[in-house]
């Protein structure tokens, strides 16, 4: 599997972090991508459920993420799946001055392969995973920000 990882540090708690992220009313604000979150079913962000969410014309189309592992306070661990890959995106909040580093990583592999497979995706789909990964996680610290103020 490839990874692709984005982290930034937001002047915010741990769990003000944690409460932002999990909400996934605010998701289309911030998810690259996302058009709109279909369904939440389960006990979300605990183990087991899952968020299915549809992405605009040019996206991944459907996307399925179930929990596979939380820890609050902590992270969450997912399977995710859409037409093109399935994966394993983890998200990881930890303590850091100024206050919360925010982690998103995503270990995929893709479902259509050729013997160019190895090629189009050094040159071109891992370097926008990343980017969309970046994106997600700086647009994420803006709804923070915003979401810091409103309460």
């Amino acid at each position: 599997m490839r990874a692709a990882r984005a982290a930034q540090t937001f002047d915010a708690t741990v769990a003000e972090a944690e409460r932002c992220w999990y909400d996934t009313s605010r998701w289309s604000l911030w998810v690259d991508g996302l058009d709109r979150v279909v369904e939440v079913d389960g006990d979300w962000p605990g183990a087991g459920a899952t968020v299915t969410w549809q992405s605009g014309p040019a996206g991944r189309g459907r996307v399925v993420e179930r929990v596979i592992a939380h820890k609050a306070l902590e992270g969450q661990a997912l399977e995710v799946t859409d037409s093109s890959i399935r994966g394993r995106q983890s998200v990881a909040f930890v303590p850091a001055a100024p206050g919360v580093e925010v982690t998103l990583t995503l270990e995929y592999e893709l479902l259509r392969r050729s013997i160019l497979t190895p090629v189009v995706d050094l040159l071109f789909i891992k370097r926008a995973m990343v980017a969309s990964l970046a994106q997600t996680v700086s647009h994420f610290g803006v709804e923070l920000a915003a979401a810091r103020e409103g309460s």
